[in-house]
């Protein structure tokens, strides 16, 4: 991929809607790891509206890491897939305090060594809550970068080199915000508004759909001018019959009044 395209698409989208911030609601590094838990196949909405009443309850690792199964699945049954996420959180948050005496790690290494914690979250973590560089690639920035063209991989983790190494490690986390409001807002998945997108005169999708439409378009005119010197070509064959019947007919006309005449 080029850089440029990748700049250009970042400068374009801060352009149009300003500096974004994690939209995930958060008061510490571990709060912020537990709502990227939750928010798997869940709404940012959704979870924030659990996790206000849960951060209450449960504020930090050494809580969560002491609250009772059940209780916690009934906290975040809203969320879906209640019971798998529960089991993270409570692994994550055991974890973190026997192993890291409570303090959540602060590197990539560290973070995926956290039960159900994978690239995504981690990245989610470090790039928002911890102040160091991260690309978070969910399923609009995977959506859109193929779109776009910022990658031609459907891997999450490709995708998130391919844009990382042409991009300053300052603009990954902002990047990523501004690739998921785009996918909310102009660029939903099956009903994406091309010709309102602000992206439309760099985006791959975008220019490949007016190529194609140029092209057929052509082709329709090839197919009018080919039926229109088909019609002709029909029309002069019919006139050349007509003619090279005439002087038979005249023949015939001439016989007629010969015989008339006698």
């Amino acid at each position: 991929m080029e850089s440029a395209l990748a700049k250009q698409v970042y400068d374009k989208l801060l352009s149009v809607y300003g500096p974004q911030k994690c939209f995930l609601e958060h008061m510490t590094p571990f709060q912020l790891l537990v709502a990227t838990i939750l928010s798997a196949q869940c709404t940012d909405k959704r979870v924030n509206m659990v996790t206000r009443d849960l951060f209450k309850r449960w504020p930090d690792a050494e809580s969560f890491a002491n609250c009772g199964r059940e209780e916690l699945e009934q906290a975040i049954f809203t969320c879906g897939f209640y019971r798998a996420k529960a089991d993270h959180i409570l692994k994550a948050a055991k974890a973190i305090v026997e192993q890291f005496h409570g303090e959540l790690p602060g590197t990539m290494e560290g973070l995926l060594k956290l039960p159900g914690v994978g690239r995504k979250t981690a990245n989610v973590v470090l790039g928002d809550a911890l102040g160091q560089p991260g690309f978070p690639v969910d399923t609009h920035v995977r959506r859109l970068s193929a779109l776009i063209g910022l990658s031609d991989s459907s891997d999450p983790e490709v995708i998130e080199s391919d844009i990382c190494a042409v991009m300053p490690p300052e603009t990954w986390a902002q990047f990523s915000h501004l690739l998921i409001v785009h996918g909310r807002t102009r660029c939903p998945a099956n009903r994406p508004d091309c010709p309102g997108c602000e992206l439309a005169k760099i985006c791959r999708h975008t220019k490949a759909g007016k190529s194609a439409g140029m092209k057929s378009s052509a082709a329709k005119k090839t197919v009018r001018s080919s039926a229109k010197k088909a019609s002709s070509k029909s029309a002069v064959g019919k006139n050349v019959v007509k003619k090279a019947a005439s002087p038979a007919r005249s023949a015939k006309k001439t016989s007629s009044k010969s015989g008339t005449g006698s």
